[in-house]
């Protein structure tokens, strides 16, 4: 027998919770193969199985709070006998779920109580229901009997659990009970016909961080935006001109966010300021250029650090930015990726957006934001042409960075951009 246990946290993680489990008592497993991730505040950490064996049993369940090095659960030798889980070990007498708690540790509420006793008189009929499963159809007031079961035993799995809690087909009394109670409130008349589902969801950890980070920035900070556009037909002639030879030699695509790497790290040299943090009442004015790419992930937005940019290669940077994304994509980014930075760029323009005044990510004193590219009648020459445009926003902490470091900094950008010659070649 080997327990399961909960990796090591860095030292600014107290907790975290388990996310889901990729196997069940019983199964087999093999030496390496992942059994359960583990969400913090900051990533998703995968526990792995250091044997072959079997799933004996498991400690906690999805949801659960856990703490560093605590045991998951037990793997053993192939034939032993599968333990009861968490959940299943509950005193039948109190009702399956009646003692059930949530992931922030809290008793399931007396509302929820009719869910319960359903779920109790099903699970006679459905003792094969998961953990997670479990859970759902207790909270939501399913029937398990009109889920529909895709798993590969006949079993309902948790993506079948939350796609019948969506689709509102099979809530039971608790739900209908209400509506009585809320007609006798509001008026009848400003009440929609037809179903008006909710759904109550907790905030996962990372997108809790996410709040408090965001906050505390607003509390603390003296946030202020500059705007500014820049004129991206330059920058475009270039990627075109050379994109086939940049792609031939070093095996990844040119684009926009390589020059904009290279460029915010020129003006950050010449505007060390906009390069400094805040500690208490002194300023930290950093000798390095590690810049923050801001990547939206199904978790959250996160932002991996590029560092040492100035002796980055736009082939270099553009490779890194591409490992980051698909490391957010698949949830492996590690804390060493998202630790320190000294300024951080974030590229809404991806998703349409046109102009936003972004929050700065503290301890950091400035961002730049980027935006969608269009096409606008610009006076050029004392001529009027059409030109490829992109508005930029700086947002800076105003208690150290003056508003002329700040325009002349975003001003820099600009230029660099619109005639790339000179930032290649350091003029």
């Amino acid at each position: 027998m080997a327990d399961i246990k909960v990796p090591v946290f860095s030292e600014s993680v107290s907790e975290g919770s388990l996310l889901a489990w990729h196997k069940k008592p019983g199964d087999a497993v093999k030496r390496g193969e992942v059994l359960a991730e583990i969400e913090t505040d900051k990533v998703v950490l995968e526990v792995t199985a250091l044997q072959d064996g079997v799933l004996v049993s498991v400690a906690k369940n999805e949801g659960d709070t856990v703490l560093s090095e605590e045991t998951l659960g037990v793997v053993g030798e192939a034939g032993s006998a599968p333990a009861p889980s968490a959940s299943a070990a509950a005193d039948p007498a109190a009702g399956p779920v009646a003692n059930e708690t949530s992931a922030g540790g809290t008793a399931a509420q007396p509302d929820s109580a009719p869910a319960g006793s359903l779920l109790g008189n099903e699970a006679t009929r459905r003792d094969d229901l998961s953990p997670a499963v479990r859970k759902i159809v207790a909270e939501q007031g399913l029937n398990p009997a009109q889920i529909p079961a895709t798993g590969p035993r006949g079993n309902i799995t948790k993506a079948d659990a939350v796609a019948a809690a969506q689709g509102g087909g099979t809530q039971q009394g608790p739900q209908t009970a209400a509506a009585p109670a809320q007609a006798s409130v509001t008026p009848a008349a400003s009440i929609p016909a037809g179903a008006r589902p909710e759904q109550r969801v907790p905030m996962t950890r990372i997108r809790q961080r996410i709040s408090e980070r965001l906050k505390d920035v607003q509390n603390t900070a003296a946030l202020l935006t500059t705007f500014n556009e820049v004129n991206m037909k330059p920058a475009m002639d270039l990627r075109k001109k050379y994109q086939d030879q940049f792609v031939a030699k070093h095996g990844t695509k040119l684009g926009f966010m390589s020059l904009f790497v290279r460029a915010a790290t020129e003006a950050l040299k010449a505007f060390p300021v906009v390069n400094a943090s805040v500690e208490g009442k002194d300023i930290i004015y950093h000798g390095y250029y590690d810049i923050g790419i801001a990547v939206a992930s199904e978790r959250g937005l996160v932002v991996p650090i590029l560092r040492d940019t100035d002796t980055m290669s736009l082939a270099g940077i553009e490779k890194q930015i591409a490992e980051f994304a698909t490391k957010a994509k698949g949830g492996k980014l590690t804390l060493d990726d998202m630790s320190g930075g000294t300024f951080s760029i974030t590229n809404g323009g991806t998703f349409g957006s046109m102009m936003s005044t972004p929050i700065i990510n503290a301890p950091q004193s400035a961002i730049l934001g980027m935006h969608n590219i269009i096409e606008r009648p610009i006076a050029q020459n004392g001529q009027v042409v059409i030109a490829p445009m992109m508005y930029l926003a700086l947002s800076y902490d105003h208690r150290i960075i003056d508003g002329k470091e700040a325009v002349q900094f975003l001003v820099m950008i600009k230029n660099l951009l619109e005639d790339p010659a000179r930032m290649l070649l350091e003029l």
